[in-house]
């Protein structure tokens, strides 16, 4: 009977050690059921005696993130996921790559949760988060409270990388900006550097970011600016990137690296010539048509009717400058002219005040329409 009673006293010892950890309760006498219990056996002992609380108020929660946005949030040695801890003592925060485990306490996770989120929010609106950016997301008293502290502007479109604000600057393309809300189609034609591409790019990753839509199409006419260029090496892909280099200078301003590279592998963002958009429907999708005025009138025919549903098109160009064949003609002035009068259909005219590059391209750009004025646009003396 001593042997049986020091080996309950051990048991007694052991359970009461890790009974903070395992959360088990004794619901009877352990040394009274032992000393009328003439035939012991631990396992019925343990069975009959020891029933498990409640589950433990210790939770556990995993966030996966996208590579460029955990490389950010998490910061540089994942120095603001240290400063994120020490607001969250009962928890434990362990980052694997893009994966952030959270261990601790039930109530203060779901408090973690709702900060978190906002952490997030404030990455994918301002396209970057610094510590102070931390700071005040952990001292708002609520969502809500930040919220209303942190309204984006109305007249940033998007906050690039690094933060960068991409907003409409002149008059013409704040008009953009509008024509885009009440129109499925949208014409905007104007002198280089007038920033109609740009601001048709901004607006089409703004409606990605929102989830508005699904994809963006960006084509462009493989037509060369007044020049043979002749043999090009590599695949379709090398020959035709050349041409269409202006749209992933634009992209690159506004998408991170890893994301972009992401989106273009999954054919979220699609940069293909005109003449591959033969036979596609295009739905769920914004698509770019630039250069547009050097597309004959059988391509501008065949791009604009590719639109699917819960679609819009923008097409851009500079009628002054044309790289057709003198016997052809530009299929966008022709397009610009029989839809004229449709609803739904919506045209912005750039000029020179909107010239948005170096102060030097504005007066080039007058220089040129002082010069076609005296003399005809072929050069020669009126």
């Amino acid at each position: 009977m001593s042997e049986l009673l020091e080996l309950s006293a051990k048991i007694h010892e052991i359970f009461h050690r890790v009974y903070d950890k395992l959360h088990f309760v004794l619901i009877f006498n352990f040394f009274d059921a032992i000393c009328h219990t003439p035939h012991f056996k631990l396992s019925m002992l343990l069975s009959r005696f020891f029933l498990p609380l409640p589950k433990s108020r210790n939770l556990e929660k995993s966030f996966i993130l996208e590579h460029h946005k955990a490389l950010d949030i998490f910061g540089v040695q994942e120095q603001n996921l240290q400063l994120i801890k020490t607001f969250f003592p009962k928890l434990s925060l362990v980052a694997r790559g893009e994966l952030l485990k959270i261990i601790g306490d039930a109530e203060e996770l779901v408090r973690f949760e709702e900060k978190f989120q906002m952490v997030e929010w404030h990455y994918d609106q301002f396209g970057k988060i610094e510590a102070k950016d931390i700071q005040n997301i952990m001292d708002a008293a609520t969502s809500g409270q930040y919220l209303a502290e942190h309204k984006p502007d109305n007249d940033v479109l998007l906050h690039g990388c690094h933060g960068r604000m991409i907003k409409a600057r002149t008059p013409n393309q704040k008009k953009l900006v509008k024509m885009y809300d009440t129109n499925d189609l949208i014409f905007a034609i104007g002198p280089a550097g007038s920033g109609k591409t740009y601001t048709a790019i901004a607006l089409a990753v703004r409606a990605l970011k929102n989830k508005e839509i699904r994809k963006i199409i960006l084509s462009r006419p493989a037509v060369e600016a007044g020049e043979k260029l002749g043999f090009l090496p590599g695949d379709t892909k090398d020959k035709l990137d050349p041409y269409l280099q202006p749209l992933y200078d634009a992209l690159q301003d506004m998408i991170p690296a890893a994301k972009l590279r992401d989106h273009l592998e999954n054919n979220v963002i699609q940069i293909a010539p005109l003449a591959f958009m033969r036979g596609r429907t295009l739905s769920d999708a914004v698509i770019i048509l630039d250069e547009a005025q050097n597309t004959t009138t059988h391509q501008i025919k065949m791009f604009l009717t590719r639109m699917g549903l819960n679609a819009k098109m923008i097409v851009t160009g500079d009628i002054t400058q044309i790289d057709l064949p003198p016997s052809q003609t530009s299929g966008l002035i022709q397009a610009m002219h029989i839809l004229r009068n449709i609803p739904g259909i919506a045209k912005v005219t750039f000029d020179k005040n909107d010239i948005v590059r170096h102060k030097l391209v504005q007066r080039i750009v007058e220089a040129y329409e002082r010069f076609d004025g005296e003399n005809g646009k072929d050069g020669k003396k009126k």
